[in-house]
Protein backbone atom coordinates (compact mmCIF):
# COMPACT_ATOMS: atom_id res chain seq x y z
CA UNK A 1 0.00 0.00 0.00
CA UNK A 2 1.24 3.29 -0.90
CA UNK A 3 1.76 6.33 1.72
CA UNK A 4 -0.98 8.15 -0.07
CA UNK A 5 -3.24 5.23 -0.13
CA UNK A 6 -2.44 4.41 3.66
CA UNK A 7 -3.11 8.33 4.47
CA UNK A 8 -6.21 8.02 3.25
CA UNK A 9 -7.23 4.68 4.43
CA UNK A 10 -6.34 6.78 8.27
CA UNK A 11 -8.54 9.67 6.77
CA UNK A 12 -11.84 7.64 6.19
CA UNK A 13 -11.11 5.66 9.26
CA UNK A 14 -11.20 9.21 11.27
CA UNK A 15 -14.24 9.98 9.69
CA UNK A 16 -16.62 6.94 10.84
CA UNK A 17 -14.71 7.67 14.08
CA UNK A 18 -15.75 11.24 14.91
CA UNK A 19 -19.32 10.55 13.51
CA UNK A 20 -19.53 8.46 16.75
CA UNK A 21 -17.40 10.41 19.41
CA UNK A 22 -19.52 13.56 18.74
CA UNK A 23 -22.31 11.75 20.15
CA UNK A 24 -20.68 10.00 22.98
CA UNK A 25 -21.93 11.42 26.47
CA UNK A 26 -20.15 13.37 28.99
CA UNK A 27 -20.09 10.11 31.61
CA UNK A 28 -18.66 8.01 28.56
CA UNK A 29 -15.96 10.41 27.67
CA UNK A 30 -14.85 10.74 30.93
CA UNK A 31 -14.55 7.31 31.17
CA UNK A 32 -12.72 6.62 28.11
CA UNK A 33 -9.71 9.05 29.77
CA UNK A 34 -9.61 7.57 33.16
CA UNK A 35 -9.24 4.34 31.15
CA UNK A 36 -6.10 5.88 29.17
CA UNK A 37 -4.33 7.36 31.67
CA UNK A 38 -4.50 3.86 33.77
CA UNK A 39 -2.96 2.57 30.45
CA UNK A 40 -0.57 4.58 30.43
CA UNK A 41 -0.03 3.99 34.11
CA UNK A 42 0.45 0.14 33.32
CA UNK A 43 2.70 1.09 30.45
CA UNK A 44 5.15 3.35 31.77
CA UNK A 45 7.71 0.97 31.58
CA UNK A 46 7.13 0.26 28.18
CA UNK A 47 7.45 4.26 27.03
CA UNK A 48 9.87 5.42 29.04
CA UNK A 49 12.01 2.41 27.16
CA UNK A 50 10.74 3.78 24.02
CA UNK A 51 11.73 7.11 25.33
CA UNK A 52 15.48 6.34 25.89
CA UNK A 53 15.87 4.55 22.47
CA UNK A 54 14.75 7.71 20.74
CA UNK A 55 17.05 10.00 22.80
CA UNK A 56 19.78 7.50 22.43
CA UNK A 57 19.68 7.71 18.48
CA UNK A 58 18.61 11.91 18.62
CA UNK A 59 21.68 12.88 21.20
CA UNK A 60 24.21 13.93 18.23
CA UNK A 61 21.29 15.06 15.90
CA UNK A 62 19.14 17.87 17.82
CA UNK A 63 19.80 20.87 20.22
CA UNK A 64 19.94 21.04 23.78
CA UNK A 65 16.32 22.84 23.75
CA UNK A 66 15.19 19.68 21.91
CA UNK A 67 16.35 17.35 23.61
CA UNK A 68 14.80 18.92 27.02
CA UNK A 69 11.13 18.88 25.12
CA UNK A 70 11.73 14.93 23.89
CA UNK A 71 13.18 13.66 27.00
CA UNK A 72 10.88 11.78 29.68
CA UNK A 73 11.14 10.87 32.96
CA UNK A 74 8.75 8.74 35.60
CA UNK A 75 8.08 12.46 36.80
CA UNK A 76 6.75 14.02 33.33
CA UNK A 77 4.97 10.64 32.70
CA UNK A 78 3.06 11.48 35.74
CA UNK A 79 2.46 14.65 34.78
CA UNK A 80 0.73 13.46 31.80
CA UNK A 81 -1.19 11.29 33.94
CA UNK A 82 -2.14 13.96 36.11
CA UNK A 83 -3.32 16.38 32.90
CA UNK A 84 -5.60 13.62 31.72
CA UNK A 85 -7.20 13.90 35.08
CA UNK A 86 -7.39 17.94 35.21
CA UNK A 87 -9.19 17.14 31.59
CA UNK A 88 -11.77 14.71 33.36
CA UNK A 89 -12.59 17.24 35.65
CA UNK A 90 -12.98 20.09 33.54
CA UNK A 91 -16.59 20.76 31.92
CA UNK A 92 -17.65 19.39 28.93
CA UNK A 93 -17.58 21.74 26.46
CA UNK A 94 -20.40 19.86 23.66
CA UNK A 95 -23.84 21.25 23.51
CA UNK A 96 -23.57 24.06 25.37
CA UNK A 97 -26.61 26.99 24.72
CA UNK A 98 -24.29 29.60 23.90
CA UNK A 99 -26.61 32.51 22.71
CA UNK A 100 -30.53 31.46 22.85
CA UNK A 101 -33.41 34.22 21.46
CA UNK A 102 -37.21 33.94 20.63
CA UNK A 103 -37.84 36.18 17.34
CA UNK A 104 -41.13 38.05 17.64
CA UNK A 105 -42.50 35.23 15.43
CA UNK A 106 -42.19 33.17 17.78
CA UNK A 107 -39.36 31.09 15.81
CA UNK A 108 -36.24 30.02 18.98
CA UNK A 109 -32.93 30.53 17.60
CA UNK A 110 -30.47 28.68 19.53
CA UNK A 111 -26.33 28.37 19.13
CA UNK A 112 -25.27 25.74 20.03
CA UNK A 113 -21.30 24.27 20.79
CA UNK A 114 -20.38 21.20 18.46
CA UNK A 115 -16.91 19.53 17.89
CA UNK A 116 -14.72 20.56 15.29
CA UNK A 117 -14.79 16.50 13.37
CA UNK A 118 -11.58 15.03 12.91
CA UNK A 119 -7.96 16.70 14.05
CA UNK A 120 -5.02 16.72 12.52
CA UNK A 121 -1.90 17.08 14.35
CA UNK A 122 1.45 17.69 13.39
CA UNK A 123 4.47 18.17 15.55
CA UNK A 124 8.01 17.57 17.00
CA UNK A 125 10.14 16.26 19.65
CA UNK A 126 7.49 16.79 22.12
CA UNK A 127 6.25 13.32 23.16
CA UNK A 128 3.27 14.48 25.63
CA UNK A 129 1.53 16.35 22.68
CA UNK A 130 0.12 12.55 21.93
CA UNK A 131 -1.58 12.24 24.88
CA UNK A 132 -2.19 15.79 25.77
CA UNK A 133 -3.49 16.01 21.89
CA UNK A 134 -5.59 12.69 21.83
CA UNK A 135 -7.44 13.01 25.51
CA UNK A 136 -8.30 17.10 24.22
CA UNK A 137 -9.83 15.61 21.18
CA UNK A 138 -11.55 13.02 22.62
CA UNK A 139 -12.48 15.05 25.79
CA UNK A 140 -14.18 17.72 22.77
CA UNK A 141 -15.86 15.28 20.71
CA UNK A 142 -13.22 14.93 18.01
CA UNK A 143 -11.06 11.86 16.46
CA UNK A 144 -7.09 13.20 15.92
CA UNK A 145 -4.67 11.74 13.69
CA UNK A 146 -1.19 12.40 15.15
CA UNK A 147 1.84 13.02 12.71
CA UNK A 148 5.10 13.08 15.64
CA UNK A 149 8.40 13.95 14.67
CA UNK A 150 11.15 11.28 13.84
CA UNK A 151 12.74 12.36 17.00
CA UNK A 152 10.10 11.02 19.27
CA UNK A 153 9.05 8.43 17.12
CA UNK A 154 9.19 5.61 19.53
CA UNK A 155 7.62 7.61 22.49
CA UNK A 156 4.88 8.46 20.21
CA UNK A 157 4.27 5.17 18.79
CA UNK A 158 4.45 3.94 22.51
CA UNK A 159 2.16 6.22 23.96
CA UNK A 160 -0.51 6.34 20.90
CA UNK A 161 -0.27 2.32 20.98
CA UNK A 162 -1.59 2.88 25.38
CA UNK A 163 -4.44 5.30 24.32
CA UNK A 164 -5.63 3.34 21.21
CA UNK A 165 -5.47 -0.31 23.12
CA UNK A 166 -7.42 2.00 26.25
CA UNK A 167 -10.38 1.99 23.92
CA UNK A 168 -10.46 -1.09 22.40
CA UNK A 169 -10.25 -2.77 25.70
CA UNK A 170 -12.76 -0.29 26.64
CA UNK A 171 -14.69 -1.57 23.60
CA UNK A 172 -14.84 1.50 21.82
CA UNK A 173 -12.95 2.57 18.04
CA UNK A 174 -9.54 2.54 18.34
CA UNK A 175 -9.59 4.85 15.27
CA UNK A 176 -11.11 7.88 17.68
CA UNK A 177 -6.77 8.07 18.12
CA UNK A 178 -4.82 7.15 14.84
CA UNK A 179 -1.10 7.54 14.42
CA UNK A 180 0.70 7.75 11.43
CA UNK A 181 3.69 5.27 11.41
CA UNK A 182 5.70 6.53 8.41
CA UNK A 183 8.37 8.94 9.16
CA UNK A 184 8.20 9.48 5.11
CA UNK A 185 7.73 13.61 5.16
CA UNK A 186 5.90 13.17 1.74
CA UNK A 187 3.13 11.98 4.15
CA UNK A 188 3.20 15.80 5.84
CA UNK A 189 2.68 17.15 2.31
CA UNK A 190 0.34 14.78 1.62
CA UNK A 191 -1.95 15.65 4.60
CA UNK A 192 -1.61 18.98 4.51
CA UNK A 193 -2.59 19.43 0.63
CA UNK A 194 -4.86 16.51 -0.07
CA UNK A 195 -6.81 14.99 2.92
CA UNK A 196 -9.15 18.14 3.08
CA UNK A 197 -12.02 16.07 2.52
CA UNK A 198 -11.02 13.78 5.67
CA UNK A 199 -9.67 16.92 7.97
CA UNK A 200 -11.39 19.92 9.26
CA UNK A 201 -8.80 21.06 11.09
CA UNK A 202 -4.78 21.42 11.08
CA UNK A 203 -2.95 21.80 14.43
CA UNK A 204 0.93 22.04 14.38
CA UNK A 205 3.14 21.93 17.37
CA UNK A 206 7.24 22.80 16.63
CA UNK A 207 9.43 24.88 15.89
CA UNK A 208 9.08 27.96 13.24
CA UNK A 209 10.39 25.94 10.07
CA UNK A 210 7.68 23.22 11.04
CA UNK A 211 4.76 25.59 11.38
CA UNK A 212 6.01 27.64 8.58
CA UNK A 213 5.77 24.83 6.23
CA UNK A 214 2.71 23.72 7.98
CA UNK A 215 1.12 27.44 7.49
CA UNK A 216 2.31 27.74 3.95
CA UNK A 217 0.98 24.54 2.17
CA UNK A 218 -1.69 23.45 4.17
CA UNK A 219 -4.55 23.91 2.33
CA UNK A 220 -6.77 22.91 5.30
CA UNK A 221 -7.58 25.74 7.80
CA UNK A 222 -4.91 25.98 10.57
CA UNK A 223 -4.24 26.99 14.01
CA UNK A 224 -1.14 27.75 15.53
CA UNK A 225 2.04 30.42 16.21
CA UNK A 226 5.42 30.86 14.41
CA UNK A 227 7.37 31.98 17.00
CA UNK A 228 7.48 32.76 20.97
CA UNK A 229 9.50 36.21 20.75
CA UNK A 230 8.17 36.99 24.82
CA UNK A 231 8.85 40.67 26.32
CA UNK A 232 8.99 41.51 29.65
CA UNK A 233 9.02 45.28 30.58
CA UNK A 234 10.52 46.25 33.93
CA UNK A 235 8.57 49.56 34.63
CA UNK A 236 9.93 52.80 36.64
CA UNK A 237 7.40 51.62 39.16
CA UNK A 238 8.39 47.92 39.03
CA UNK A 239 9.08 46.47 42.79
CA UNK A 240 13.04 45.42 42.66
CA UNK A 241 11.97 42.09 44.48
CA UNK A 242 9.57 41.39 42.34
CA UNK A 243 11.62 42.16 39.08
CA UNK A 244 14.49 40.20 39.88
CA UNK A 245 12.80 36.99 40.22
CA UNK A 246 10.09 36.85 37.44
CA UNK A 247 12.53 38.53 34.75
CA UNK A 248 14.77 35.62 35.91
CA UNK A 249 11.83 32.76 35.95
CA UNK A 250 10.73 33.75 33.09
CA UNK A 251 13.49 33.29 31.26
CA UNK A 252 15.13 30.78 33.27
CA UNK A 253 12.79 28.28 34.41
CA UNK A 254 13.05 26.28 31.30
CA UNK A 255 14.32 28.23 28.15
CA UNK A 256 13.06 25.87 25.52
CA UNK A 257 9.23 26.65 25.74
CA UNK A 258 7.62 28.94 23.47
CA UNK A 259 6.54 31.10 26.70
CA UNK A 260 10.15 31.64 27.51
CA UNK A 261 11.26 35.54 27.57
CA UNK A 262 13.38 36.30 24.66
CA UNK A 263 13.46 40.13 25.26
CA UNK A 264 13.86 42.45 28.45
CA UNK A 265 12.58 46.06 28.16
CA UNK A 266 13.81 48.28 30.87
CA UNK A 267 12.88 51.41 31.98
CA UNK A 268 15.32 54.17 31.54
CA UNK A 269 15.13 54.90 35.50
CA UNK A 270 15.74 51.74 36.02
CA UNK A 271 19.16 51.31 34.78
CA UNK A 272 20.88 52.29 38.09
CA UNK A 273 18.59 50.62 40.48
CA UNK A 274 17.16 47.46 39.13
CA UNK A 275 19.09 46.30 36.26
CA UNK A 276 22.04 45.37 38.03
CA UNK A 277 20.50 42.76 40.07
CA UNK A 278 18.30 41.63 37.19
CA UNK A 279 21.23 40.87 35.04
CA UNK A 280 23.56 39.67 37.41
CA UNK A 281 20.96 36.93 38.67
CA UNK A 282 20.45 35.85 35.09
CA UNK A 283 24.48 35.69 34.55
CA UNK A 284 24.34 33.89 37.45
CA UNK A 285 21.91 31.33 35.76
CA UNK A 286 24.09 30.98 32.91
CA UNK A 287 22.52 33.13 30.89
CA UNK A 288 23.87 35.20 27.88
CA UNK A 289 22.89 38.06 27.97
CA UNK A 290 23.08 41.20 24.72
CA UNK A 291 22.20 44.84 25.41
CA UNK A 292 21.88 47.80 22.92
CA UNK A 293 24.12 50.71 23.35
CA UNK A 294 22.87 52.04 26.68
CA UNK A 295 23.31 48.33 28.28
CA UNK A 296 26.95 48.27 27.17
CA UNK A 297 27.95 51.55 28.70
CA UNK A 298 26.28 50.53 31.95
CA UNK A 299 28.14 46.82 31.14
CA UNK A 300 30.86 47.01 28.82
CA UNK A 301 31.52 43.32 29.26
CA UNK A 302 28.31 41.96 28.08
CA UNK A 303 27.51 41.16 23.83
CA UNK A 304 26.06 43.97 21.60
CA UNK A 305 22.82 43.11 20.35
CA UNK A 306 22.01 43.64 16.88
CA UNK A 307 18.65 44.05 15.08
CA UNK A 308 18.31 40.21 14.42
CA UNK A 309 18.47 39.71 18.39
CA UNK A 310 15.26 41.75 18.55
CA UNK A 311 13.45 39.13 16.05
CA UNK A 312 14.62 36.27 17.14
CA UNK A 313 13.38 33.25 19.37
CA UNK A 314 16.30 31.90 20.73
CA UNK A 315 14.79 28.53 23.18
CA UNK A 316 18.04 28.77 24.93
CA UNK A 317 19.71 30.92 27.69
CA UNK A 318 20.41 33.78 25.55
CA UNK A 319 18.34 37.16 26.35
CA UNK A 320 18.59 40.72 24.56
CA UNK A 321 17.77 43.46 26.56
CA UNK A 322 16.69 47.01 25.68
CA UNK A 323 16.46 50.47 27.40
CA UNK A 324 13.39 52.57 27.08
CA UNK A 325 12.20 55.96 28.04
CA UNK A 326 8.38 54.73 28.95
CA UNK A 327 5.69 52.42 28.57
CA UNK A 328 4.44 53.91 25.18
CA UNK A 329 8.29 52.72 23.78
CA UNK A 330 8.22 48.89 25.32
CA UNK A 331 4.29 48.76 23.65
CA UNK A 332 5.70 49.96 20.31
CA UNK A 333 9.03 47.94 20.11
CA UNK A 334 6.95 44.47 21.36
CA UNK A 335 4.67 45.67 18.23
CA UNK A 336 7.64 45.93 16.00
CA UNK A 337 9.95 43.11 16.96
CA UNK A 338 6.88 40.93 18.76
CA UNK A 339 5.27 37.65 17.69
CA UNK A 340 1.59 38.35 19.29
CA UNK A 341 2.75 35.41 21.91
CA UNK A 342 3.03 36.77 25.65
CA UNK A 343 3.77 39.84 27.16
CA UNK A 344 4.58 40.78 30.50
CA UNK A 345 4.49 43.98 32.40
CA UNK A 346 6.41 44.63 35.99
CA UNK A 347 5.00 47.30 37.83
CA UNK A 348 3.18 48.61 40.71
CA UNK A 349 1.51 51.53 38.97
CA UNK A 350 -2.05 50.61 37.48
CA UNK A 351 -2.26 52.90 35.45
CA UNK A 352 0.65 51.93 33.33
CA UNK A 353 0.08 48.16 34.02
CA UNK A 354 -3.75 48.80 32.34
CA UNK A 355 -1.95 50.82 29.34
CA UNK A 356 0.37 48.00 28.62
CA UNK A 357 -2.61 45.35 29.08
CA UNK A 358 -5.06 47.20 27.15
CA UNK A 359 -2.56 48.31 23.95
CA UNK A 360 -0.60 44.98 23.61
CA UNK A 361 -2.10 43.51 21.12
CA UNK A 362 -0.76 39.88 21.77
CA UNK A 363 -2.84 36.76 22.23
CA UNK A 364 -1.74 36.84 26.42
CA UNK A 365 -0.72 39.77 28.27
CA UNK A 366 0.43 40.14 32.06
CA UNK A 367 0.90 41.78 34.86
CA UNK A 368 3.55 41.37 37.36
CA UNK A 369 3.74 37.53 35.88
CA UNK A 370 6.10 35.27 34.36
CA UNK A 371 5.50 35.00 30.86
CA UNK A 372 6.36 31.10 31.41
CA UNK A 373 2.52 30.86 32.94
CA UNK A 374 1.42 30.67 29.41
CA UNK A 375 -0.01 27.19 29.60
CA UNK A 376 -3.37 25.93 29.16
CA UNK A 377 -2.73 23.90 32.36
CA UNK A 378 -1.97 26.85 34.38
CA UNK A 379 -5.00 28.94 32.90
CA UNK A 380 -7.34 26.25 33.88
CA UNK A 381 -7.83 24.68 31.41
CA UNK A 382 -6.29 21.13 31.51
CA UNK A 383 -3.32 20.53 29.00
CA UNK A 384 -3.26 22.75 26.00
CA UNK A 385 -2.87 21.35 22.26
CA UNK A 386 -1.07 24.40 21.41
CA UNK A 387 -0.89 28.43 21.52
CA UNK A 388 -2.59 30.38 18.96
CA UNK A 389 -1.49 33.89 17.79
CA UNK A 390 -3.89 34.35 15.10
CA UNK A 391 -7.25 35.88 15.37
CA UNK A 392 -9.60 33.84 13.75
CA UNK A 393 -11.33 31.62 16.12
CA UNK A 394 -8.98 30.54 18.79
CA UNK A 395 -6.64 32.62 20.27
CA UNK A 396 -3.77 32.24 23.81
CA UNK A 397 -3.72 28.65 25.10
CA UNK A 398 -6.38 26.64 22.90
CA UNK A 399 -7.72 24.03 24.80
CA UNK A 400 -11.54 22.17 24.69
CA UNK A 401 -13.29 25.45 23.73
CA UNK A 402 -10.61 25.93 20.99
CA UNK A 403 -11.56 22.72 19.34
CA UNK A 404 -14.89 23.62 19.35
CA UNK A 405 -17.46 25.16 16.82
CA UNK A 406 -20.73 25.41 16.80
CA UNK A 407 -24.27 25.37 15.23
CA UNK A 408 -27.69 26.79 15.03
CA UNK A 409 -30.84 25.40 16.21
CA UNK A 410 -33.96 27.05 14.85
CA UNK A 411 -37.08 25.56 16.25
CA UNK A 412 -40.26 26.91 14.90
CA UNK A 413 -44.45 25.82 14.51
CA UNK A 414 -44.72 26.13 10.83
CA UNK A 415 -43.73 30.19 10.38
CA UNK A 416 -42.51 30.66 6.85
CA UNK A 417 -41.15 33.57 5.22
CA UNK A 418 -42.88 36.92 4.06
Amino acid sequence: MSINEELNNIGKKSLIASDQVKNFTSDEKNNLLIKISEQINLDRDLILKANKKDISIATESIDKAMLDRLALNSERVDSIIKSIEDIVSLEDPINKVLNKNERPNGMVVERISVPLGVIGIIYESRPNVTIDASVLCLKAGNSVILRGGKESYYSNLQLANSARNALREAGYDENIIQFIETINRDAVDYMLSEMGQYIDVIIPRGGKGLVKKVQDKAKIPVIGHLDGICHVYVDEYADKDKAEQLVNNSKLRRTGICGAAETLLIHKNCVESHMPNILNLLKNGGCEIRGDETVIENFPDLAKANEDDWKTEYLDSIISVKVVKNVNEAIEHIAKYGSNHTESIITEDINNAELFLNHVSSAIVMHNTSTQFADGGEFGLGAEIGIATGKLHARGPVGLEGLTTYKYKVRGNGQIRP
